[in-house]
């Protein structure tokens, strides 16, 4: 991997990013009728696609560590996987998205957007090149076939 930041952090740090965005930036600001409900919905399908994805790695016996994927010992491309390459960040986009709708900020759609660009440039393309190797052309034809975010 050419960056191993743990994607957690990389979560963390965009939060931070969103509440001082919010914090800082008076402009922006926006309130709807729901919005703690679509708050709370979203959390709680970011909890349920995170948790499941996490299980599928459990139960295939391959490592949930990011940052190191020459440890992966199966491709898991069923359940979650056959519908998104990466759930577990899904879920945390989704987290975030939860977090710009909470502080009512809506220049914070960027900073989720950039979270996406980072996710995507440092985390995910190189991972993709380690199971393309890992995996040849089983890997290269599951990602003809599923999408990468959703």
């Amino acid at each position: 991997m050419k960056l191993k930041v743990p994607p957690v952090l990389v979560l963390i740090v965009f939060g931070v990013l969103m509440y001082l965005l919010s914090y800082f930036l008076p402009v922006g600001y926006f309130d709807f009728f729901g919005r703690k409900y679509l708050m709370y919905a979203l959390l709680i399908f970011a909890g349920g696609i995170g948790t499941i994805s996490i299980l599928q790695f459990i139960k295939s016996k391959t490592t949930v560590d990011p940052t190191t994927p020459s440890k992966a010992t199966n491709l898991v491309t069923s359940g979650l996987y056959q519908f998104s390459r990466n759930p577990m960040y899904l879920a945390m986009l989704l987290i975030l998205l939860a977090l710009g709708i909470w502080l009512g900020n809506a220049f914070n759609v960027l900073l989720a957007a950039g979270f996406v660009g980072y996710m995507n440039k440092f985390q995910i393309i190189p991972e993709e090149e380690a199971l393309s190797e890992m995996f040849g052309a089983t890997y290269k034809q599951y990602c003809t076939l599923t999408r990468r975010w959703f």
